[in-house]
């Protein structure tokens, strides 16, 4: 099987991880806290990767400062793009927050045309289009729901700077993916969120640690996932496939997770899945198969003229 389509069936996998990401938290929600939710998670992630890290580090024959790149990354990306989204979603609507989620792979096209040079072609444009009318089309009861008025505007505007961080973190990611492994990306860039996190805990949530004897099965299946698919293995995939494919690609394969929530939702939260939602699931898929097979194999070639 050749490299790129284990890469794409990698990259599906780790949207079909995120797609449970909302099931995850609503497991926990009864007894933890948002911030709480994000940085313990993150926390044990972190001390999973450390001698990995150490390892790849000393491998790599990196110096501190090479790896203070991921100071900016974390700040100016990641961080943005976790607490600003929580925050924005408590200001605003669930539904406002669906909709402009909307908006990542084409800020990410963006970055990826100014940091990195990469073209937004008609195929991708296309695959766009047909991508975003089946979210549409999965997302009809939330667009019902909308409300972008003025007594939403700061919610809707932190939830916005969140989509630009997670573009910016995503294309900076790809920029410096062929200096460090999958490992230290993962690792620099948890240890950099819990660091900027923990005060935030320790402010808003204090009692939580006095909490966590009492946590149920529930909440502990739900902190597990969170820790381990969400926050390790899905992560250290994704930027495996980063390496591969190109930013701009791997932003648009982000619908699938419209696509591959239908069914979770509905087998998991009892929820009916309508004719429109399927037929809109479908039409995702149909967008990201016409990257998988005919955008990647251009931008290999592509790539192969100029080397």
């Amino acid at each position: 099987m050749k490299k790129g389509l284990i890469a794409w069936v990698t990259l599906v996998f780790c949207n079909l991880i995120w797609s449970f990401h909302f099931t995850s938290i609503k497991l926990t929600q009864d007894q933890v806290g948002p911030y709480f939710t994000v940085w313990a998670p993150m926390l044990l992630a972190t001390i999973f990767l450390l001698p990995f890290a150490i390892r790849d580090f000393k491998k790599g024959k990196k110096r501190i400062k090479d790896v203070l790149i991921f100071v900016q990354l974390g700040a100016l990306g990641a961080f943005p793009s976790q607490v600003f989204m929580t925050y924005g979603t408590q200001l605003s609507l669930a539904s406002n927050a669906a909709i402009l989620v909307l908006a990542l792979p084409v800020i990410t096209a963006v970055f990826a045309f100014l940091i990195l040079k990469e073209k937004m072609t008609g195929l991708r444009w296309a695959s766009f289009a047909i991508a975003i009318l089946g979210v549409i089309l999965c997302s009809t009861d939330d667009i019902r729901q909308m409300d972008l008025g003025s007594k939403y505007a700061i919610g809707n505007g932190l939830i916005f700077l969140a989509i630009v961080g997670n573009a910016y973190y995503n294309v900076g990611c790809k920029k410096v993916a062929e200096r460090f492994t999958e490992m230290e990306m993962v690792f620099y860039t948890y240890l950099v969120l819990v660091i900027m996190l923990t005060p935030m805990v320790l402010y808003y949530e204090p009692g939580m640690f006095s909490q966590v004897p009492h946590f149920t099965t529930k909440t502990w299946l739900g902190m597990a996932s969170l820790t381990l698919f969400h926050n390790f293995l899905s992560m250290l995939l994704f930027f495996w496939v980063l390496k591969l494919l190109d930013a701009t690609q791997v932003a648009l394969s982000n619908y699938m997770v419209s696509f591959l929530g239908l069914p979770i939702s509905a087998f998991v939260l009892g929820e009916r899945l309508s004719a429109q939602a399927i037929i809109g699931g479908l039409l995702v898929l149909v967008a990201t198969l016409i990257l998988t097979l005919v955008d990647h194999r251009t931008y290999r070639n592509t790539i192969k003229l100029n080397t």
